[in-house]
């Protein structure tokens, strides 16, 4: 549907994220679910944002099964929150320094950092911003830049949610001198214990989006009802164009 997705594991990712590190390559990386795929379709700024991208990966169970009929069978889901923990356990081994910019709140924000540094004994994290539920002003976006580049940060954890985070992303990506950016989304409430996470076996079979909706139906109810029957509908179409090809 107009987005390329990455066919790999949690490990070959973390291995490249390393490798960008390590060459000081600018880049940033977006955990795609099937509303931002679905915005990129019908929202000229979120498609720059993702197209932007220097890797997408199939964060919903729905987009590696797409991935998968599309003739892909070694996809596998590199789930934000997942990525984001694994990549904490070698960042605090190796000493690798990290910049939360998101959360709810301050406070929110705070109580992520907490929690993580007690998951991961050795964490470096060099500063963290939650910024308003407003566009910044531009001194306000420059005191941000400021912040994060004196920080020293080599990899950009933002959990602004899903565009608005990949906008940043794209916008920000020139100006920071951090090597990794990294949109994880929900990642943040999960690993702050704010949000509780949905059961392996609801994630599994790709019903993580009814979990979610029930915990929280005022502000997702809308995404899920515009996004998941465009989504199917849209792949179907996509699919039969594939098995139309493959039959030729």
């Amino acid at each position: 549907m107009g987005v390329q997705l990455a066919v790999s594991d949690y490990d070959e990712v973390i291995e490249w994220m390393e490798a960008m590190i390590a060459a000081d390559a600018p880049g940033y990386v977006t955990a795609a679910a099937v509303n931002l795929v679905m915005s990129a379709r019908e929202d000229p700024q979120t498609r720059a944002a993702v197209l932007g991208a220097t890797l997408a990966v199939p964060d919903g169970q729905p987009l590696v099964w797409a991935l998968r009929a599309l003739g892909n069978p070694r996809a596998t889901r590199v789930y934000g929150p997942d990525l984001m923990a694994r990549f904490c356990a070698r960042a605090a081994a190796a000493g690798t320094p990290m910049y939360l910019y998101g959360g709810r709140s301050p406070s929110a924000l705070e109580l992520l950092e907490a929690r993580l540094r007690e998951r991961f004994p050795g964490l470096r994290i060099v500063g963290g911003f939650s910024p308003p539920f407003r566009e910044l002003s531009e001194a306000e976006e420059r005191d941000v830049i400021e912040a994060i580049d004196s920080s020293g940060a080599a990899v950009v954890w933002v959990g602004t949610g899903q565009p608005k985070q990949e906008k940043w992303m794209l916008r920000m990506r020139p100006r920071l001198a951090a090597p990794l950016l990294v949109g994880v989304g929900a990642a943040f409430d999960f690993h702050a214990g704010l949000v509780p996470q949905a059961p392996t076996w609801m994630q599994r079979a790709g019903l993580e989006w009814l979990y979610r909706l029930s915990r929280e139906p005022r502000r997702l109810w809308r995404r899920y009802a515009r996004y998941n029957p465009r989504f199917i509908a849209c792949f179907a179409r996509q699919y039969v164009r594939h098995r139309r090809g493959a039959g030729g």
